[in-house]
C-alpha cells in the first residue's frame, strides 16, 4: 500500500508544473504492477524453509493492538540490540538465493522483507509524523522512501517499490496482498503481529482482509454514503476495477452487519486515508 509520492513537496515546481500540464493531481498516480520477469524464477521442488523467527520475536515485542482496532509499533521503545537483530534479519533474507525457492515460500520471503524494511527505515529517521516525510528517494519528483534501493539480492538492487509492485502484486495478481504489506500509516492493514510463513500466509490474509474491511478505515457509511479507502481507489484495477466489483469484494469480507449495509449501495461515494504514522502514542 505505498504510494511514491506526497503533494507537500516541492510546491514551486508543482506550481510550474501545473502552469504547464494542468491540475496537480493528474501528474501523479499509484504505481502499475509491473512485473519484474528477473524474480519470477523459482523452485517447485525446493524444500529449503526460512526462519522468520526474528521477526516475529521483534513484532512480539513492540507491536501493540490499540483501542481502536489499529496494531501501532512503539518505534520509540526499540532497543539498540533488536535494532540489530532487525539488521541482521534483513542480512539473513537479502543473502537468501530467493530464486531457489517454492512460491509459498517466496510470498512470504517478500511480505516480510518488505515489512521489516518499512520498520527499519522508519527506526533509522524517527521520530517522523508520517512516512511519508522520509524523503530518500531519487528524482526530483519522488517522494517518501518507496523508490530508494534498500537492499541488493542476488546481484540486484531494490526498493520497496520494487518489491511490491514489480514482484509481489504482478507475480501473485491477488488482491489481499494489499493487506499483507504495511506502509506504517493508520490508513494502512494492519501489519500483522507474526510473521508470515509459507503455512500461515493463506490464513493471514484472509485475516488481514476481514479485519481491514470490517474497520472502519477500509469502508464505512457516512452521511448516506459508502466511504471506503483510498487504496481501492489507487489500486481499484487489483480489486475489479469497477466499483459494483469493489463492493463484491468488500462484501466478501464484511460481517453479517456491515454486508447488510453494502447491499443497498451500487457504487461508492468517496474515498479516505489516514497517513500518520501507527505509532503508539507517547505520554
Amino acid at each position: 500500500m505505498t504510494l511514491q509520492y506526497s503533494v507537500q513537496r516541492l510546491p514551486i515546481a508543482l506550481l510550474l508544473l501545473t502552469f504547464v500540464t494542468g491540475p496537480a493531481s493528474a501528474l501523479f498516480s499509484a504505481p502499475k504492477a509491473e512485473l519484474w520477469e528477473r524474480w519470477t524464477a523459482h523452485d517447485e521442488a525446493s524444500t529449503t524453509t526460512i526462519d522468520h523467527s526474528a521477526w516475529t520475536k521483534l513484532l512480539s515485542r513492540y507491536l501493540e493492538k490499540s483501542d481502536d482496532g489499529v496494531n501501532r509499533m512503539r518505534y520509540a521503545d526499540v532497543q539498540q540490540a533488536d535494532r540489530r537483530l532487525l539488521s541482521e534479519y534483513i542480512a539473513m533474507l537479502t543473502s537468501t538465493t530467493i530464486s531457489k525457492l517454492s512460491r509459498a515460500e517466496q510470498r512470504a520471503y517478500w511480505i516480510n522483507l518488505y515489512n521489516a524494511l518499512t520498520v527499519k527505515v522508519v527506526l533509522e529517521h524517527y521520530p517522523v509524523s508520517s512516512i511519508r516525510d522520509i524523503d530518500i528517494s531519487p528524482g526530483l519528483f519522488s517522494f517518501g522512501p518507496w523508490d530508494k534501493k534498500l537492499v541488493a539480492i542476488e546481484g540486484e538492487n531494490l526498493s520497496l517499490n520494487d518489491i511490491e509492485h514489480r514482484i509481489l502484486r504482478p507475480i501473485w495478481k491477488d488482491a489481499r496482498i494489499h493487506y499483507a504489506v504495511n506502509c506504517a500509516s493508520i490508513g494502512c492493514p494492519n501489519l500483522m503481529p507474526i510473521a508470515f510463513s509459507a503455512q500461515n500466509s493463506e490464513m493471514l490474509l484472509e485475516q488481514g482482509a476481514r479485519e481491514y474491511v470490517n474497520h472502519s478505515r477500509g469502508v464505512a457509511i457516512i452521511d448516506g454514503k459508502a466511504v471506503a479507502s483510498k487504496i481501492y481507489d489507487w489500486f481499484k484495477s487489483d480489486f475489479g476495477d469497477s466499483d459494483q466489483e469493489v463492493l463484491e469484494h468488500l462484501r466478501r469480507y464484511a460481517e453479517p452487519a456491515l454486508r447488510q449495509k453494502l447491499d443497498g449501495f451500487s457504487r461508492l461515494g468517496g474515498y479516505r486515508y489516514d497517513w500518520a504514522l501507527n505509532e503508539v502514542a507517547t505520554e
